[in-house]
């Protein structure tokens, strides 16, 4: 009997195997329709291009490959997300840090030009300044210089002139003392002969009275008076040289006082002078030591503006870098952790399917 049967049972065997296999067949194939299905589905939901190029594969790919293909996205997914937690970690880092860096940079950088310019704008005025104390100091040393060569001129002119004026009244003082010696003399012999004159008439009148009558009356009727000396003319020659004497005198007295008076204003003059030149002289050279001072902190200044700008442009620079890795793309990293979620989930959801239908087979 069993030659008679187990043919039969063999058969039925592979046959019942070929069903079997063609059921969990078809069963894959409908499961992963279902899969591709919501795939595509959950693709153009979440706009994921992950899922949407997954869905096409599903349908073409055998079973197994496409539940590893699965698992193997859900292990790359999980990594990614791993992956960018970290670089959004660095990234919120960096960004914070570089936008510090940024912010101090400008601010000293903003502060040190301002300093750059004041102390630009005080070096120039303290050049200026300098430059007028000395015109002005240049300017006060040619009035010292002129007015101490005018006062030397005025000097010997003056000396002068009283020595002439000196010279000049011992001149008329001795033609003075020569003419009344003159006319004193003259007068004393006019006198003398007078008195001769009168002592002969006399004696001519007690010897020829009518005579001496005669005569006497014959002279005044020729209009001839008796002769009296040179009195008047002298009188009026002394009263002359007396007059140039007292104006010689009074010109030296002048000149004298005038003297006195220009010594006395020139001395107050150079002393004021020296004093205002040497008050200027210590004001320039406090001035060119603030500005010296004000030089250097000037180049101090713009150096450290210097490293600061390049600081800054480093900090610009590293910005610019980190918006192109942290910054610059189409969702934030909250959307992209949604959707890189979402995906997972469908994703899980798929391997569920796959699953579901496995386990019915």
């Amino acid at each position: 009997h069993a030659e008679t049967y187990l043919p039969t049972l063999a058969q039925q065997s592979a046959g019942s195997s070929t069903a079997l296999a063609m059921l969990r067949a078809d069963a894959h194939n409908n499961a992963q329709a279902r899969v591709a299905q919501y795939l595509s589905k959950r693709g153009k939901e979440l706009g994921s291009r992950v899922l949407s190029a997954l869905s096409v594969r599903v349908s073409d790919d055998p079973f197994r490959k496409v539940k590893k293909m699965i698992k193997d996205l859900i292990v790359k997914l999980m990594e990614e997300a791993n992956e960018e937690a970290d670089h959004h970690a660095y990234c919120t880092s960096e960004l914070a840090t570089n936008k510090m860096t940024r912010e101090d940079k400008s601010q000293e950088t903003e502060k040190l030009s301002a300093e750059v310019d004041r102390l630009s704008a005080t070096v120039a005025q303290l050049a200026t300044e300098i430059t007028e104390l000395s015109d002005a100091m240049s300017e006060l040393q040619a009035s010292r210089a002129e007015a101490t060569k005018m006062r030397g001129e005025e000097k010997t002119t003056n000396e002068q002139t009283v020595a002439d004026a000196k010279e000049a009244q011992v001149a008329v003082q001795k033609a003075i003392e020569v003419l009344r010696s003159f006319y004193d003399k003259d007068a004393a012999e006019e006198s003398s002969l007078l008195q001769a004159g009168v002592k002969g008439a006399a004696v001519a009148g007690k010897t020829g009275g009518a005579s001496a009558h005669r005569a006497e009356h014959g002279s005044r009727q020729h209009g001839q008076e008796p002769y009296t000396g040179m009195g008047g003319d002298s009188k009026g020659v002394l009263g002359l040289l007396d007059v140039i004497l007292s104006d010689f005198a009074r010109l030296e007295t002048e000149t004298s006082s005038a003297e006195d008076m220009a010594a006395s204003a020139y001395q107050k003059f150079m002393d004021e002078s020296a004093e205002e030149l040497a008050v200027k002289e210590t004001t320039s050279e406090h001035k060119q030591g603030s500005k010296q001072q004000a030089e250097e902190m000037l180049h101090s200044t713009k150096k450290e503006l210097t490293l600061t700008q390049e600081e800054l442009d480093a900090a610009l620079a590293y910005y610019d870098k980190l918006k192109a890795d942290c910054v610059e793309t189409k969702l934030s990293y909250e959307e992209r952790v949604r959707m890189r979620k979402e995906e997972i989930q469908s994703l899980k959801e798929a391997l569920r399917i796959l699953n579901g239908e496995d386990s019915l087979a």
